[in-house]
């Protein structure tokens, strides 16, 4: 993990995780309200380009791209942003292929600094990491947690942390979402701990 803890802008940083772009099988696997691979790819890109701009900082926490270089060259170039890869399961066969090139940052996982919160990130919710205890963050994708979300890993998301968030599209209107946002998030799920705490 990269100890250097950089600060980013508050109103100009996204997160999203899990677009797999150009991977049919994953609208059916996680129920994506697409017709085709087509139509979700221009979906997605049309939805992260409404809310970044060209100089905005993405952070995309994994498993962006499924398919040969037609698919990363076709899409890459179309979205909005200085994108980030944290590295998912499915990108590291693609480590090989030069499509890292793309990114201004590729690694496994990074520790960041925004306004006063330190958030961890990396393409799997963690079940502890430093500081949780002390209110540092951790985001995260993997699971396609959501609305329609059946799969093996949602029961075990009860044990989060409510400063763990799932930034993945499919929890996310599939778009990507705003420090802003997830600092929201992250309050409510605070608070809402903090009720069910005090009503015990």
């Amino acid at each position: 993990m990269s100890e250097k803890k950089i600060k980013y802008s508050p109103d100009h940083t996204f997160f999203t995780s899990d677009t797999h772009f150009g991977h049919a099988n994953i609208i059916r696997f996680c129920n994506r309200p697409f017709q085709n691979v087509e139509e979700m790819n221009e979906v997605l890109i049309e939805n992260w380009n409404k809310v970044v701009s060209k100089d905005d900082t993405v952070f995309h926490l994994g498993d962006f791209a499924f398919g040969g270089s037609s698919v990363w060259n076709s899409i890459i170039p179309r979205l909005n942003g200085h994108i980030n890869l944290i590295i998912g399961n499915h990108d590291r066969k693609n480590l090989r292929q030069g499509y890292m090139l793309y990114f201004d940052m590729v690694v496994p996982q990074l520790q960041i600094e925004i306004e006063d919160n330190s958030i961890y990130l990396n393409h799997y919710p963690f079940l502890c990491y430093g500081g949780s205890y002390r209110g540092v963050w951790q985001l995260f994708g993997h699971v396609h947690s959501g609305p329609q979300a059946d799969g093996l890993d949602i029961p075990r998301l009860r044990v989060l942390l409510p400063t763990q968030y799932d930034v993945g599209v499919d929890n996310n209107n599939f778009t990507p979402i705003s420090y802003r946002e997830v600092k929201e998030k992250i309050e409510s799920q605070k608070n809402e701990s903090l009720d069910r705490t005090v009503s015990r």
